[in-house]
């Protein structure tokens, strides 16, 4: 287990690098490193773990290999969580064990990314190992309230991403018409002036 192969997955912002050791067939870990490290603080430890695993261990955005966010964009910690939901669904994985430590799973309250990612996708995660953490910890009245508004938030955000299309062009008229069946408390004066600044004319339209 001492060789391992650098992966990229790509994100709309660059991508996301990891890298890998074992057989790929193998009964899948995906590893998350801790509050200002990489993907390498794992380099000691897997040689060490059983041999029939694959392991990933990703480089959170802005960390290791991986790509930034553009300047000026804040790193919350929700953004993790969903760069894991990104990789698992670039591996194709739909059930797997998760490895995270220290910011990986803990750090500033109650933003732990392993426990948060398990609790709001507890159906692809078998295992979930913690290495100097906490667990994932919510008053009990703010739960599902807390589960539902941040798993709709990821999978709004991943679904809009994988059908990312060319913008439609349309007639002055279609772009208004368009505009004011999403927004109905719109006039049809206020959505021309809107749409003078909101819209790019091209030549299709």
């Amino acid at each position: 287990l001492v060789m391992f192969s650098e992966l990229k997955f790509p994100v709309p912002w660059g991508h996301v690098a990891a890298k890998a050791w074992g057989p790929s067939e193998g009964h899948p870990v995906l590893c998350l490193h801790g509050w200002l490290d990489n993907a390498n603080t794992f380099d000691k430890l897997i040689p060490l773990l059983p041999r029939g695993c694959y392991y990933v261990a990703m480089d959170f955005s802005g960390h290791g290999l991986s790509s930034h966010r553009p300047a000026g964009c804040p790193y919350h910690f929700l953004d993790y969580v969903t760069d894991v939901r990104r990789v698992a669904a670039a591996l194709q994985w739909k059930r797997f064990t998760l490895m995270g430590h220290s910011m990986g799973n803990f750090s500033f309250s109650y933003h732990f990314i392993s426990p948060q990612f398990c609790f709001l996708y507890p159906e692809m995660v078998d295992k979930l190992i913690l290495l100097e953490s906490l667990g994932f910890l919510l008053a009990p009245e703010d739960t599902e309230a807390w589960l539902k508004s941040k798993r709709r938030v990821i999978d709004r955000l991943l679904s809009l991403e994988a059908k990312q299309q060319t913008p439609k062009a349309r007639s002055p008229e279609a772009a208004l018409q368009r505009l004011l069946e999403a927004n109905s408390h719109l006039t049809a004066e206020g959505g021309a002036i809107l749409l003078q600044r909101g819209a790019t004319e091209t030549p299709a339209g």
